[in-house]
């Protein structure tokens, strides 16, 4: 038996859940997401609980358990609480601006590099150098912030870049440090 996906999903006031054949619809106050379902997994909704079924032992179908119970799981707490990373930019002359929906970045190009809005994804930029990713899908918000981070990944040598709130970044000696100690041969 699956250890997540046998877990009960207690649902919140305030949440709706529409359950067909082929997905689960969640509404709540910050909104609504879709989550498409295998037939092979049964989602049961009763007294504001969720539980769901599996229909045989095999493994994609047993990982796939816990996988939906997730999904599920996930999307509840987006639609009441909403998920959020945090982005720092380090480096001289770094910057971050919003235009609109789009997000203007300066990160040592001799260009800015326009970042533009998702839909259904809140970008707010309190601070030049810091970047905040909302909303209720964990999925969209991740690759979002990703993908913000992927404009100028944080290097090694002096730790320059985007990177996450609290992401620690591996610092490597530089080319001095190496050759002087390669050189007494």
């Amino acid at each position: 038996m699956s250890r997540i996906g046998a877990m009960p999903i207690e649902v919140p006031e305030g949440v709706n859940i529409e359950s067909t054949k082929d997905k689960v619809v969640v509404k709540g106050p910050k909104g609504s997401v879709e989550t498409k379902v295998d037939k092979r997994i049964k989602v049961n909704f009763e007294n504001n609980t969720i539980l769901l079924e599996r229909s045989n032992n095999e493994p994609k179908v047993r990982s796939l358990h816990g996988l939906y119970r997730s999904l599920i799981f996930n999307n509840i707490v987006g639609v009441t609480k909403g998920f959020s990373k945090t982005l720092e930019l380090q480096g001289v002359g770094f910057k971050a601006l919003l235009k609109g929906k789009d997000l203007e970045l300066s990160v040592g190009y001799s260009h800015t590099v326009i970042f533009k809005g998702v839909e259904g994804i809140d970008i707010n930029v309190p601070d030049q150098n810091l970047i905040i990713v909302e909303g209720i899908d964990k999925g969209l918000v991740g690759q979002v912030a990703a993908n913000i981070r992927a404009v100028k990944p944080p290097e090694p040598y002096k730790g320059k870049g985007i990177r996450y709130k609290d992401e620690y970044v591996r610092r490597k000696a530089g080319k001095t440090a190496v050759s002087s100690e390669s050189g007494a041969g």
